[in-house]
């Protein structure tokens, strides 16, 4: 049985835990079996790590659908948390890129604790000019903006460009990277969060709750919606004739699969002049690589609202499920 969450052991470690899906009220601290990695893992003692919708959905169980492969009616792994930032501690007798003592940052699923295990080729070394909580924050929400922009959404120097969103965790890194790909960009967001926006390069800057982006006064080469509550029709008005419209968000996609307005744009789009597509975003090392060099030259910081203890996760959780994070949060080890 689970005892006394701060005695640890050299078998046992901290964690957050849960063992059934819900809100944030599912998560407690725990003590759990410290884990060990395989031939190509990485074992990595947890400085920091990152909150992002990811997790939240892992922690609901919704959509539907995902349960298929993390746990039918609980998690498979009970410890929460995907990014992560932290020192190598053990190396599988196949890994070859990393080191003992070598600072680095990815994904490892269970980054709520004071060790994780990563696969190799989901690791990268971390940024030189990043403390571990801002590194922690950056695999997944960066990683997703990147492969939004360059790999579907094809950004070029010179086009036009709406992040629909852009006060979030994927949303402040997609208006960074579109400006360092040389694109004008127009961020939208709420009244409390324009002058985020502003302070991250956007052009523009659109309150939804003041003006409608889609008024047919400006139209954009690329839409990138995050915010995943726009109709399809409503993201079409304001995107060029043959402009590209990305799904990234599927907050109202629906239960089951998250993904209801991604099948329609795709059904839509043969018959279009304008490409709709959805992202399905990956976790790349090569992509934890490119951002690495963009952070270190400065073109893309990391926006860390604020830092929580590992046991205070449940509460930095209930922050995001209400919508009062401003970029990112990280859980502190």
């Amino acid at each position: 049985m689970m005892t006394n969450p701060t005695a640890t052991t050299a078998t046992t470690m901290r964690a957050i835990v849960q063992d059934r899906y819900g809100s944030s009220e599912v998560l407690r601290p725990a003590l759990v079996a410290r884990p060990v990695g395989g031939d190509d893992e990485v074992l990595v003692q947890v400085h920091a790590a990152g909150l992002d919708r990811g997790t939240e959905h892992l922690m609901t169980g919704k959509p539907y659908v995902m349960r298929l492969g993390f746990g039918l009616r609980r998690p498979k792994n009970p410890v929460s948390g995907r990014d992560v930032a932290g020192i190598v501690a053990a190396v599988g007798p196949g890994v070859t890129r990393f080191a003992v003592g070598d600072e680095v940052y990815g994904v490892a699923p269970g980054s709520f604790a004071e060790y994780a295990v990563a696969r190799e080729d989901k690791l990268a070394r971390k940024p030189v000019n990043l403390s571990f909580a801002q590194a922690a924050v950056v695999p997944v929400s960066a990683g997703t903006a990147l492969q939004a922009l360059r790999d579907v959404g094809r950004v070029q120097a010179g086009q036009s460009v709406l992040v629909v969103g852009a006060s979030g965790g994927v949303g402040t890194y997609a208006v960074q990277l579109a400006k360092a790909f040389g694109a004008t960009v127009t961020g939208v967001c709420s009244t409390a969060k324009v002058e985020l926006v502003r302070s991250l390069g956007a052009d523009r800057v659109v309150d939804y709750t003041r003006e409608d982006f889609a008024d047919g006064n400006h139209h954009y080469d690329l839409i990138l919606d995050i915010g995943g509550s726009a109709s399809v029709g409503r993201l079409r008005r304001a995107l060029e004739p043959r402009g590209t419209l990305v799904f990234v968000g599927g907050e109202n996609g629906g239960s089951m699969t998250g993904m209801g307005r991604q099948l329609r744009g795709l059904l839509l789009s043969p018959f279009l002049r304008q490409r709709l597509a959805p992202l399905m975003a990956r976790e790349r090392a090569a992509d934890y690589e490119t951002l690495t060099a963009l952070i270190e030259a400065g073109k893309v910081v990391p926006t860390l609202d604020r830092s929580y203890p590992l046991a205070e996760a449940p509460e930095a959780m209930r922050r995001l499920e209400e919508g009062l994070v401003r970029g990112k949060v990280a859980i502190t080890v």
